[in-house]
């Protein structure tokens, strides 16, 4: 099944792309960037449906704080299940969207059979991403950070050229630090992706700093999924997530020894055999 609409919201057109058959996995994010993300393999077992967040589409108007608050964004989500029917699902969130999965879940716990976090920090704060970033420094191989080098020098000229897409061209560019194969190009990825940066700026920068998922986990009950990559060091270090152990019942922490930011695209065959498996058991 391949369908590709939108859904109008207080003017936002939010589009949402559909593929795959069975259990509906509602991924959040950009409809156009992620479906790149996951294998033909899992769609032949879960319907996906790849959501837009305000961050991804052109604003209506000339936009204030109050439009794309956090709270706005999960009743976005929420208004997008009533109109899609969802009454038992999944949802999944990669990178940053993975604080908006779980809040999601938490405000709208009522529909949401289980939650996948992906490859995300438990917060997203200043303090969090220096410890990242130093990580990298202490740890990566002499290739991978001159790889790093040569491809952040270009990413001052690529804003200046076109400053609207800076979190796409920062995306693209700090590959090094996103993927276990450090050499290479996403860009294509990104084609024809929207980003709003007033949105994008307050979401990363201020409402995801705020959050910290292993806290927000501590009164979440709903089996929980989280897959993190070793060579992720744009939320690195995995070790940030130790305290989420064995011991928690409802959560089940997956590492994938060769991958980056995206698992699902860097060992597929894998990952689609964990997220599979524990989607299909105790349901």
């Amino acid at each position: 099944m391949y369908k590709n609409q939108s859904i109008n919201i207080d003017g936002f057109k939010l589009n949402y792309y559909v593929k795959g058959t069975g259990k509906p996995i509602v991924v959040v994010g950009s409809s156009m960037y992620y479906p790149h993300l996951f294998s033909e393999d899992l769609y032949e077992t879960f319907q996906f449906i790849f959501l837009d967040h305000r961050g991804f589409v052109k604003p209506p108007r000339v936009l204030k704080l109050e439009d794309f608050t956090l709270e706005k964004v999960l009743d976005d989500i929420e208004k997008a299940r009533q109109t899609l029917c969802l009454t038992d699902f999944i949802i999944l969130g990669h990178s940053g969207h993975a604080f908006i999965a779980l809040e999601y879940a938490r405000k709208y716990p009522e529909h949401v059979q289980k939650v996948v976090l992906l490859n995300s920090a438990p917060t997203n704060s200043q303090n969090r991403q220096h410890q990242s970033f130093t990580f990298f420094n202490e740890t990566a191989s002499p290739e991978r950070k001159r790889q790093f080098e040569k491809d952040i020098a270009l990413l001052e000229s690529d804003i200046k050229k076109d400053p609207e897409r800076r979190f796409v061209h920062m995306c693209i560019r700090m590959g090094a630090q996103s993927f276990y194969d450090y050499t290479f190009d996403a860009a294509y990825m990104w084609e024809g992706v929207y980003t709003n940066m007033q949105v994008i700026d307050y979401l990363w920068g201020e409402a995801f700093g705020a959050l910290n998922l292993i806290q927000s986990l501590n009164t979440f009950n709903k089996p929980v999924f989280i897959g993190l990559g070793r060579y992720d060091y744009l939320v690195a270090p995995v070790s940030l997530w130790d305290f989420i152990d064995d011991t928690s019942n409802n959560v089940k922490k997956v590492i994938f020894e060769h991958s980056g930011h995206n698992p699902m695209f860097e060992e597929s065959q894998f990952f689609d055999r964990e997220l599979t498996k524990w989607i299909c058991e105790d349901k």
